[in-house]
């Protein structure tokens, strides 16, 4: 373990993709390889040399889509970190760590609800936790909900940094969702958060998963994943996919009226179109993708299906070590879905990642 470093080497978004509103010309953003101080630590913080970060749909629409974070650049992005604990407190020095991507006060009102992870004066790094992200070489962050790794298992601890949200965002959103053994699940959008919802549904002993995606390969990838039935939506309208929704429950004389749980996964407006089509009697959709176009739907369906739309967002810090476990021990399968890449390949993984070419999600690690 090296000894703690006055800088921090890092890479910036010193300025997010933007549009000229006098011109209207499109401007391009800007990651920036620099250095920052790093800060005096208080007493409740430490400081964690990163061993891996991964890149995140949310990372990709703060530099490309508009999306504002807490912090104004110039910041440093990413929030799925791994690493070593290297200063602060002398008990946890040396620990491996997994980083909450989102980690409440404890002190208000919404914390005291147990909903701590919508807490409003929550930590993320690569948004709220000032100019600090996981695209880095180290990190100063509140020590009291760090997820302890005692043992790697098979794993390199860069691999488990995905557990910081492509893992944890999916078994909270199955809490939010009161998923429960017997339960018939859909998950509309199967990349790298969809994958492992398909995962999770089966661990919280979903007994029908069906997947929808556009692209065969990570329908295919489902089915050895966890899912029971795929569905292709890709040139294909709502009311298609729907039928062939159906024509599945008829062959295998599974309801396709009634009770299924929907999570939406992609927050893009097709996909989100065909999540509000199959919902129906008694049913719940959850709400994980992000997009920031409008939907039209029909609110009064849900009276008259007596069903539920729900949003989800991150995971509380205390389910962390459940999630890890569930990892270890190969229930949630996470090589089939995660690549490690250099850090200095930033630039090139973030093109990469928009234009929608990856298949897997990067983990990159420090090599500054």
């Amino acid at each position: 373990m090296e000894k703690a470093p006055d800088k921090i080497q890092t890479w910036q978004m010193t300025r997010p993709w933007i549009k000229d509103q006098e011109t209207g010309k499109t401007i391009e953003g800007e990651l920036r390889s620099t250095e920052i101080p790093v800060p005096q630590l208080q007493p409740t913080e430490v400081l964690v040399e990163i061993a891996g970060c991964g890149v995140c749909h949310t990372d990709l629409g703060y530099f490309y889509g508009g999306v504002p974070t807490v912090t104004k650049p110039p910041l440093t992005l990413g929030h799925e970190i791994s690493g070593v604990i290297v200063a602060g407190d002398n008990n946890l020095i040396g620990k491996k760590v997994i980083v909450p991507a989102v980690m409440p006060c404890r002190n208000c009102s919404i914390c005291a609800t147990g909903r701590g992870n919508r807490c409003l004066a929550q930590k993320m790094p690569g948004n709220s936790l000032g100019i600090y992200g996981g695209f880095s070489s180290h990190i100063p962050v509140p020590s009291a909900d760090l997820c302890i790794v005692e043992d790697c298992g098979d794993f390199q601890l860069p691999e488990l940094a995905v557990i910081a949200d492509a893992v944890t965002t999916p078994y909270q959103a199955c809490v939010r969702a009161g998923l429960k053994r017997g339960d018939n699940v859909v998950v509309v959008g199967i990349g790298g958060v969809g994958s492992y919802v398909v995962q999770m549904a089966k661990a919280f002993g979903a007994k029908t998963v069906i997947g929808i995606d556009i692209v065969s390969e990570k329908l295919e990838r489902a089915l050895q994943n966890g899912a029971d039935f795929v569905i292709n939506s890709k040139g294909r309208d709502a009311k298609d996919v729907r039928d062939e929704f159906q024509e599945i429950c008829k062959a295998n004389k599974l309801p396709s009226k009634y009770g299924w749980t929907i999570f939406e996964v992609t927050g893009i407006a097709p996909a989100q179109e065909i999540a509000l089509n199959l919902l129906s009697f008694i049913g719940k959709l959850i709400i994980i993708g992000f997009g920031p176009q409008k939907n039209e739907y029909s609110i009064s369906r849900l009276m008259a299906f007596d069903a539920e739309i729900r949003g989800t967002w991150g995971c509380l810090p205390e389910y962390y070590a459940k999630v890890l476990e569930l990892v270890l021990n190969k229930t949630i399968k996470i090589r089939p879905f995660t690549e490690t890449r250099p850090m200095s390949k930033i630039k090139e993984v973030f093109e990469e990642a928009h234009s929608g070419k990856l298949m897997k999600r990067i983990v990159l690690t420090p090599d500054f």
